[in-house]
């Protein structure tokens, strides 16, 4: 008996029922995607809601730009890559809100805990990481990917997709008082 799964359109019929004109196809590849996508920007993004109306604009992109995704390419690190570049553009426009972002961050509530002590640390650390490597770390670290999904959503060749992720581990680690 057919458990189902076998009956559903691939990404790329999908994506080809999209650029036919097909919203329900559309709505679809979204729905498979868009928790990857959100919680990747939700790591990337200093605000968790900056990090959704991103994700809503790379979305929005995603549809206009369907003929842009190659019939061999991962449609999430399609969607990713899409969502990646609309983060870095409101990053670099929009320095008063990465001000704010910044202010909320050391004026909220700060439980002693270890674990709060930690999670604090690491969040830290992962502010003191460039754009790039902190995405990878994102990607690769928090969100299970392997290099070679991560350099393919980044747009950023294999070997600074390793790179970045062991130096940002190595910084991750020395933040909570831990040797790489």
């Amino acid at each position: 008996m057919p458990d189902g799964r076998h009956d559903l359109p691939t990404d790329h019929v999908l994506a080809e029922a999209a650029r036919a004109g097909s919203s329900r196809a559309f709505a679809e590849l979204v729905g498979r995607h868009q928790s990857a996508v959100r919680a990747f920007l939700r790591r990337v993004c200093r605000d968790e809601h900056e990090a959704d109306d991103l994700a809503q604009e790379a979305f929005l992109t995603a549809w206009t730009k369907l003929g842009t995704l190659k019939p061999e390419a991962s449609a999430r690190s399609w969607l990713c890559g899409l969502a990646w570049r609309k983060a870095m553009t409101a990053q670099r426009g929009r320095a008063r809100s990465a001000a704010r972002d910044r202010q909320w961050l050391d004026t909220r509530p700060q439980f002693d805990t270890p674990a709060a002590r930690d999670q604090i640390a690491v969040r830290r650390a992962l502010e003191t990481l460039p754009d790039d490597q902190r995405a990878v770390v994102a990607l690769c670290l928090a969100a299970d990917w392997s290099h070679a999904e991560a350099a393919e959503a980044l747009g950023l060749p294999l070997g600074t997709v390793k790179s970045h992720a062991a130096r940002g581990r190595a910084k991750l680690l020395e933040a909570m008082g831990e040797t790489p």
